[in-house]
């Protein structure tokens, strides 16, 4: 187990990272994913599985698909494999195996301080989320939910998972969303608009939605007539949805507004974090259906 004293803490808007290299590129994982890291042990091979996955392992008595970072990213395989490091990773309620070349060492860092990607080199396929400046080098974030939902869709947001959902007249709900992910703001967007919801709002991350509520409170706007809840993410550049969601619950004009923290990072054992800076309600990703069950309860009682 990755022992590290980030997972006690909240709403600091910091984050360590495991630094990682695939062939010579150095890239970055969020610590509170990682469960544990192994050596190379015996992989079994799946037929007609994805190209990016190299099997199965099992690991403490689960078999857990292991993902070939190098295959994800178009890189070439490893020059000494019995070096090798395998990241075992916990997000959106699944688990699974990262197969990386080395494994060097974690920073922590304040998300103000990664660079979020430009349009230049962004695309609908990029798996950059952020980067970051260390020690005369680029360490790059990357968007590992990404990587999952392109080697198995249904694992992300659909719109079959809201089918349970009661139906309901959702049309003048005021939402507001902080999703840094190009790919994740689409899929929400879509999916809410299935359920109802047309009016909504959406930030690349907790400082430009914050900026937006403190200007209008600014411009003496009645914020009840633009916002009835607020839906954020928790790993975000610049500002993290628990800082965000703390400078919102800290200020007595903004502090009526539910806040739901809906992130791949919502866990039995992380819950405590969104539970000490005041978040109303937590929703682990892709459960868009119980979502929208959230959202029903916390506007309209």
């Amino acid at each position: 187990m990755v022992e590290t004293g980030i997972l006690l803490e909240s709403g600091t808007n910091e984050l360590e990272v495991v630094e990682f290299t695939v062939a010579n590129s150095k890239f970055g994982i969020n610590v509170i994913k990682v469960r544990e890291i192994i050596n190379p042990v015996p992989v079994i091979e799946v037929p007609h599985s994805h190209e990016s996955i190299e099997g199965i392992m099992e690991v403490r008595g689960e078999v857990l698909p292991v993902i070939n970072m190098a295959k994800v990213l178009g890189y070439p395989e490893s020059e000494y494999p019995t070096r090798d490091k395998y990241i075992i990773t916990e997000f959106n309620q699944q688990k699974q195996i990262f197969h990386v070349h080395k494994v060097d060492k974690i920073h922590r860092i304040s998300w103000s301080d990664i660079d979020k990607p430009t349009n230049l080199y962004q695309s609908s396929d990029n798996l950059i989320t952020g980067i970051v400046r260390k020690e005369n080098e680029l360490v790059l974030l990357l968007d590992f939910e990404k990587i999952v939902i392109d080697i198995n869709p249904f694992t992300g947001i659909n719109i079959e998972k809201i089918k349970k959902v009661k139906e309901r007249n959702r049309s003048n709900y005021k939402i507001v969303v902080a999703e840094d992910s190009t790919l994740l703001r689409n899929l929400i967007s879509t999916t809410l608009a299935e359920a109802g919801l047309q009016k909504m709002d959406f930030f690349e991350n907790g400082k430009d939605a914050l900026n937006y509520l403190e200007t209008s409170i600014t411009n003496k706007t009645d914020i009840d007539q633009l916002v009835d809840l607020i839906i954020t993410d928790i790993e975000m550049p610049v500002m993290d949805g628990l800082f965000f969601t703390k400078q919102v619950k800290e200020n007595p004009l903004l502090a009526h507004i539910p806040v739901v923290l809906f992130s791949s990072l919502i866990t039995d054992d992380l819950r405590h974090k969104g539970e000490n800076v005041g978040a109303d309600a937590q929703v682990s990703k892709p459960e868009i259906g119980e979502l929208i069950n959230v959202i029903d309860q916390l506007i309209e009682g």
